[in-house]
């Protein structure tokens, strides 16, 4: 009796902690796509308490950390327009969790708006009971590409 009350515990245990990281999973993944839209709207006060102040962030034309990324949203020198998700994967360990997202981004740059695929890499952090962005990655692919869940 004792062993099937153990295997019963063990089951449930196991099922509350899926439960626990599937919510997890989703809030990061709503997390990540409220972003785009608060980079679509320049909402400078909402990313600032997303981004952590050392993250760094690579395009495809440089690498910078928090303080130059906002200025550039703020300024509009890339206006983060609209982001089309077409998928995304998140993995959870421990108190780190990483986004790929398959996107289509339309963005003005230097007085043009381009289109561009990309997957999107970024790497949150639970930091008291806030996620802070520690990494945010473009990487150029076409449009056959796919995420691997």
């Amino acid at each position: 009796m004792k062993k099937y009350l153990f295997v019963i515990s063990l089951f449930l245990l196991n099922i509350s902690l899926t439960f626990a990281q599937s919510v997890t999973e989703q809030k990061i993944k709503k997390l990540s796509l409220d972003k785009w839209q608060w980079m679509a709207d320049k909402d400078i006060s909402k990313l600032e308490k997303l981004f952590d102040d050392q993250a760094r962030f690579v395009h495809m034309s440089g690498s910078w950390k928090t303080d130059r990324e906002l200025e550039i949203i703020e300024s509009g020198s890339i206006w983060y327009k609209n982001a089309e998700v077409h998928d995304t994967a998140v993995e959870i360990s421990g108190n780190t969790a990483v986004v790929w997202n398959r996107i289509t981004l339309t963005a003005h740059v230097r007085g043009s708006d381009v289109e561009n695929e990309f997957t999107v890499t970024e790497v949150y952090q639970k930091q008291g009971e806030d996620w802070k962005m520690l990494v945010f990655t473009f990487s150029s692919v076409r449009d056959t590409h796919e995420i691997e869940h």
